[in-house]
């Protein structure tokens, strides 16, 4: 089951109906193209089209499948006392006292540019279930960081 907004979920849908009505056509035509230039044994255009298509198909049966395990949380429902998927967390490295925020989101919607981090990484897991005051440990790739929690917030 993956937790996401609304707003990851109908990005997730939007994804999948450009694939299927854009995307899929356009990989049918690329085949029957490759397929009019003659012998299909030693045709590589012919063979990567299929390989295109075969690849397109395996996303989208991925998406389907993450769009019917999506359970959309509500924002409104989530609580501030202490972390949970979609809070937003800033915390600061103990360390290093440099502050982060983040907020924790489900795999499909993760982008760290845009602060959003997956609920599956070192640091969000470390996080959950925590209060602000209390200082984890983040097994990370990089060694173990230690996170001070400063706020906990909704969006």
């Amino acid at each position: 089951m993956a937790y996401m907004t609304q707003e990851g979920y109908d990005k997730l849908v939007a994804q999948l109906k450009h694939m299927e009505q854009i995307e899929r056509p356009a990989a049918s035509a690329a085949i029957a193209e490759a397929r009019d230039k003659g012998d299909l044994s030693e045709n590589a255009e012919y063979d990567a089209a299929k390989e295109a298509q075969a690849t397109l198909e395996t996303k989208i049966n991925e998406l389907k499948t993450t769009i019917a395990a999506a359970k959309i949380i509500d924002t409104s429902m989530i609580r501030t006392d202490v972390v949970q998927i979609l809070s937003t967390v800033e915390m600061k490295n103990v360390k290093l006292g440099s502050v982060m925020k983040y907020t924790i989101v489900s795999e499909s919607e993760a982008d760290l540019r845009a602060g959003k981090i997956s609920s599956t990484t070192p640091i969000a897991q470390a996080l959950l279930g925590h209060k602000i005051g209390d200082v984890v440990d983040a097994n990370t790739p990089r060694g173990v960081m230690q996170l001070e929690i400063l706020d906990i917030s909704v969006g």
